[in-house]
């Protein structure tokens, strides 16, 4: 017993911590990526004023040290058998702080706040495109082409930077996502530093030269000062082992984040897929295209708040009671709409209600909603990139919903794989740090790791994409695209 208690000791493990919008997680992984201790604590949003969404600084501060105490802790082992910690951050969401002392001007302005949202559509209706009328640079019409949203940092920082003047003309103010605040707060102001796939998804990056973008920060007053420097994941992407151009990862969360690999190139889109770094692996740069919907999990947790069902498990089965969701159709969209519609300003609603509706039909059609936005990212992907899909993984929370799983596939008329584990962004974190320090050593030891997949085929035979066997999909999906475009420019400037 003795000796096995030491042969335990020597072994070693890579933590990973993923800090997402509603958890902060932290897992202990083994060489076979077991997880072999975990620890969870929450994340309490605040809401200062309306479309306003924030987190406190120090307390993602205190969460983030207690679930490392508390996965090493469960996990058995000692701190120093740790060779690496990878952290996966929620992106978009960022604070900034005196580089001096440490302490932050503001709370995390989270990326489903909407306090820009004027702004976002002034610059998408005019200034890139005058930057390439002025300039024929084919970076300018990259830039020009792509959609700005509220989740991207820039008009956000934009609003609190015209707060804190002073600060940033003494050179002392720090401008960082959730990874650099836990990394200068993890290293006591000796370290300012992000990654690149982090630092692409702000709207402020250029993906063309790898840098901060000159050109977007003295068009909107942002001075380069305050960033961060590089270091060499969008982590759930790696989780899944999507190495190659062509494959697919959608994320279903918090929010929805669809992915697909185009390789060495970044993809320039007019219907607001978002050119990202994936990862930066010594030379390799790989490119990823990005289309989001932003409310997935957030509307099933506000129909749980309403008390249309008990537990979140059961809505697949209250879904699968009804066989439609009799007319009605819902929109999901409490922070506006994304790609490819690119509204901040719609609405969440519900359309088509009857004396006839029960419970049932609205969850059903809350879930269909949330396939039918799978469907809107999917077709714009295929449509924009024109590269051949090789795979389909399917993670998060969300995509524990069987409905969901089945009708994504019937709709997209080709399988789709759900992973064992749901949580691949601590998992890919997890990946890209234990490669670094040589815990794994390839990424085809990498894929050998991967759990056996659930796969959902498209049920009977298929027409347009929708599925014959599972009605007619085609007049629900254009009911709820009619409701989507009455739900489009609500809400006016107050």
């Amino acid at each position: 017993m003795g000796s096995q208690r030491n042969g335990f000791k020597k072994e070693s493990f890579v933590l990973s911590v993923d800090v997402g919008t509603t958890s902060i997680r932290c897992h202990v992984y083994d060489k076979q990526a077991n997880i072999r201790g975990s620890c969870t604590t929450k994340v309490v949003p605040l809401y200062p004023e309306v479309g306003y969404v924030e987190m406190d600084p120090d307390e993602l501060w205190t969460g983030f040290i207690t679930v490392v105490k508390g996965a090493v802790q469960d996990a058995g082992v000692q701190m120093h058998q740790i060779k690496a910690l990878g952290i996966s951050t929620q992106r978009g969401t960022f604070t900034t702080w005196d580089r001096r002392t440490g302490v932050p001007f503001h709370n995390f302005i989270s990326w489903q706040d909407q306090r820009a949202a004027d702004l976002v559509k002034s610059w998408n209706r005019s200034l890139m495109k005058f930057v390439y009328f002025l300039t024929r640079l084919k970076r300018s019409l990259a830039a020009s082409l792509i959609v700005f949203s509220t989740q991207h940092v820039t008009f956000r920082l934009v609003w609190a930077l015209t707060h804190y003047r002073q600060a940033v003309a003494e050179g002392n103010c720090c401008f960082g996502t959730i990874d650099s605040w836990l990394l200068f707060k993890l290293t006591k102001g000796r370290i300012h530093v992000t990654d690149y796939s982090n630092a692409s998804t702000t709207g402020i990056f250029d993906s063309y030269q790898m840098c901060w973008s000159q050109l977007l920060c003295s068009l909107v007053s942002l001075p380069l000062s305050i960033f961060p420097k590089m270091a060499d994941q969008q982590a759930a992407m790696f989780g899944e082992c999507c190495f190659d151009i062509g494959d697919v990862k959608i994320t279903m969360g918090t929010g929805t984040f669809m992915d697909i690999n185009t390789g060495s190139k970044p993809h320039t889109s007019v219907a607001g897929l978002y050119p990202l770094v994936g990862w930066k692996i010594g030379s390799e740069v790989v490119y990823l295209a990005e289309g989001n919907a932003a409310d997935t999990g957030t509307a099933i947790k506000w129909a749980q708040k309403l008390e249309l069902f008990a537990d979140v498990q059961d809505t697949s089965a209250m879904a699968y009671s009804v066989s439609h969701s009799d007319g009605v159709c819902f929109v999901p969209s409490f922070s506006g709409l994304q790609a490819p519609l690119n509204d901040p300003k719609a609405c969440a609603s519900f359309m088509g209600l009857k004396p006839s509706t029960t419970k049932c039909h609205l969850v059903r059609a809350i879930l269909e909603s949330i396939t039918f936005r799978n469907k809107q990212l999917y077709e714009t992907m295929l449509r924009e990139t024109c590269i051949p899909i090789t795979k389909i993984r399917v993670d998060g929370g969300v995509s524990s919903n069987d409905f969901i799983m089945q009708l994504t596939a019937d709709l997209f008329g080709t399988k789709v794989a759900r992973p064992q584990h749901y949580e691949m962004s601590c998992l890919g974190a997890a990946f890209v740090a234990g490669l670094e320090v040589g815990f794994w050593t390839s990424r085809e030891q990498l894929k050998k790791l991967q759990s056996s997949d659930e796969v959902f085929l498209p049920r009977g035979a298929l027409k347009n994409g929708a599925c014959r066997r599972n009605g007619d999909y085609i007049p629900v999906f254009q009911s709820w695209e009619r409701a989507l475009r009455r739900s489009m420019n609500w809400y006016s400037k107050p």
